[in-house]
């Protein structure tokens, strides 16, 4: 499965499932780029990425395009890949393309979900319905127990 994304340097590239692998990946899904919930999921990444890069690759996924990934990275200095999930292929391989309820109202939207991938892009640790405050700091000693 081949998707577009942008690269920490805001680079656009091809993001495949190799890219997976070979390292540790922290992988989160999030709906939707530059709301309130998601800038500071973001942010919270960006900011701990010197203690994240020793450990693993973050890479985001939402189903926005390449263009509002370009402008979200650059208004927050995301120094980590955005993937353009539009078509909610990898959502779906992960299952976190649900059916959402909004005031009343029923529609198909990401459920904010980290997981961790091994070198082999398994899935060794998994948070779906994540509640953004202290997740990354969850992520981060889960990474840390796993290099143990």
């Amino acid at each position: 499965m081949i998707l577009q994304a942008i690269d920490k340097t805001g680079q656009v590239i091809e993001f495949d499932d190799n890219l997976l692998k070979n390292k540790i990946t922290v992988l989160y899904f999030y709906p939707k780029d530059n709301t309130s919930g998601c800038t500071k999921e973001a942010c919270d990444f960006r900011d701990n990425m010197n203690r994240l890069t020793t450990l693993a690759n973050v890479i985001g996924v939402s189903p926005d395009s390449i263009e509002s990934h370009k402008k979200f990275q650059q208004k927050q200095s995301l120094n980590f890949m955005l993937v353009a999930d539009t078509e909610h292929k990898l959502a779906q391989k992960y299952a976190v393309w649900k059916e959402k309820s909004m005031y009343g109202r029923k529609y198909m939207g990401i459920e904010r979900s980290t997981f961790i991938l091994d070198t082999q892009a398994n899935i060794t640790h998994e948070w779906r319905k994540v509640k953004v405050a202290g997740h990354v700091a969850e992520v981060l000693n889960a990474l840390t127990n796993m290099q143990k």
